[in-house]
């Protein structure tokens, strides 16, 4: 099956579930959260964010410094009889090898915390619609990127957003 051929039927499978009477029944409480909307404007996304960034910062300068050692070192390279660029060559040739091997490195570190943060932050944003939504009495909370339409009065993310933050300062000054 093609790729646009299951698109379409994935589209028309969810427009028979939510068209269906079935899904909601009359009285059944639900909302919308805008999760995209959770997870930039939680503050511990904008604090991971500034640590991360600050961090590749600092890895960047680390980078460049070992790209100018480079640079240095080929400079010198053009002033040396035959015998000593060979040398000098092979040293070139190890501290590229450094300086790749420091950027894959860098580059798969700051990944794999960007990650773990992420990670951690939709279990927050799944842990407080969960408490939200069995203390406010939902049968349904959906993710609003999976409706065609909603209609904004079921729109409980910045309620979801204030608990997210005040959970977040609560954690972060213990």
């Amino acid at each position: 099956m093609k790729f646009a051929t299951k698109m379409v039927a994935m589209l028309v499978a969810g427009l028979m579930f939510f068209s269906s009477p079935a899904v909601f029944a009359a009285g059944d409480n639900y909302a919308t959260v805008n999760v995209a909307k959770l997870f930039d404007e939680y503050q511990k996304t904008k604090d991971n964010d500034a640590t991360l960034q600050e961090e590749g910062t600092q890895k960047q300068k680390e980078k460049d410094a070992l790209a100018d050692e480079v640079r240095k070192m080929k400079d010198e390279l053009e002033l040396l009889n035959d015998d000593a660029k060979k040398a000098k060559q092979d040293a070139i040739d190890q501290k590229v090898r450094e300086l790749q091997d420091f950027d894959l490195q860098v580059r798969r570190t700051l990944g794999e915390k960007r990650q773990a943060v992420i990670k951690e932050i939709f279990n927050d944003i799944d842990g407080v619609v969960q408490k939200y939504g069995q203390a406010k009495g939902y049968d349904y909370i959906l993710n609003d990127r999976a409706l065609l339409y909603q209609n904004k009065k079921f729109d409980i993310t910045d309620k979801i957003l204030e608990d997210l933050n005040k959970n977040y300062v609560k954690v972060k000054k213990s």
